[in-house]
């Protein structure tokens, strides 16, 4: 479960499985910033997390009756509710309340940034400096998210700035729990985690909904935004991740982020209609070649042993 050892980091390699997981959930979360802006006008940030969280927690319970899985979902109590609140609950509400103001495209890009947080909160924990490899990619991570946020005309709309603030504090709380797994998730199974951590994400997202219930009735569109972010983004799609974490360990992991923007960026122009301007290509590039660097990222770890794709 927990990424290998720091000495052992570099030489692991993906396989055709692992590299595939990486390749499904590009694809699934890169579509998850699309029916997020769909559905939250209708439910607001509070209502869509709920219901999508809920509708993930209930799924993975049918599927942990099926497969007889063993044990309470919500044990190891302080690092299951940790990683609900941190990777689920907290990161979820926050870009719902930045994708009332931001494009998808946008959100997809600034989602880049979480291996780059996890990157420096590895080097804070350690207490040393970040190597000089992670520090360059460290400043232009935030260089390419400049370039993205600085020439968008999104940025014009009033509460924009805040929704960018919010955005990277998703990607922050990502990269924290990244890390938590590392350090304290040795022995719990990925469909142990997935299916733990988001019924604390419930627990800890539902007292809040009295003070904000929907703003509406949803529409069709927006109901089908809520089930496919519950079901396939949320409940199928941590069951892939929490499984690439324990084959390829976290750093890695999160290098499914070099996939989410570019199936954000597609998906928001092809449904949304959404702008597909040079400084968004430039930013993307910027912010992926960034998190390559803080991360030790080679296209060769994409290979297995023997050199096949």
């Amino acid at each position: 479960m927990a990424e290998p050892e720091a000495g052992r980091h570099n030489s692991v390699i993906m396989d055709r499985q692992s590299t595939g997981l990486l390749i499904a959930l590009g694809a699934i979360w890169g579509a998850s910033h699309l029916f997020t802006r769909v559905a939250v006008p209708a439910l607001g940030p509070v209502a869509l997390i709920a219901a999508r969280v809920l509708l993930a927690a209930t799924l993975l319970a049918v599927l942990a009756r099926f497969y007889r899985q063993q044990g309470n979902p919500l044990r190891p109590t302080r690092f299951m509710f940790g990683i609900g609140v941190l990777n689920t609950a907290l990161p979820f509400f926050l870009l719902a309340f930045a994708a009332q103001s931001l494009t998808a495209s946008m959100l997809s890009i600034l989602n880049a940034t979480a291996p780059i947080w996890g990157a420096l909160i590895s080097s804070v924990h350690a207490r040393r400096l970040p190597p000089w490899r992670v520090g360059c990619g460290l400043a232009l991570g935030m260089l390419g998210v400049g370039l993205v946020v600085g020439l968008d005309s999104v940025l014009q709309a009033p509460g924009s700035g805040l929704a960018v603030a919010a955005a990277l504090t998703a990607t922050l709380s990502y990269g924290f729990s990244s890390q938590l797994i590392r350090w304290y998730g040795k022995g719990v199974a990925p469909f142990q985690l997935a299916h733990g951590s988001m019924w604390w994400a419930a627990i800890a997202i539902l007292p809040w909904l009295g003070a904000a219930p929907p703003r509406a009735m949803p529409g069709t569109w927006a109901l089908l935004g809520v089930l496919v972010l519950g079901l396939l983004c949320t409940g199928v799609a941590y069951v892939m991740y929490f499984r690439l974490v324990e084959r390829a360990g976290a750093m890695r992991a999160l290098t499914v982020t070099f996939l989410v923007p570019v199936f954000g960026v597609l998906w928001g122009h092809a449904v949304l209609d959404e702008p597909l301007g040079p400084h968004t290509l430039a930013g993307t590039v910027v912010v992926l070649l960034g998190t390559a660097l803080a991360t030790g990222f080679s296209p060769r770890q994409l290979k297995s042993p023997s050199g096949n794709p």
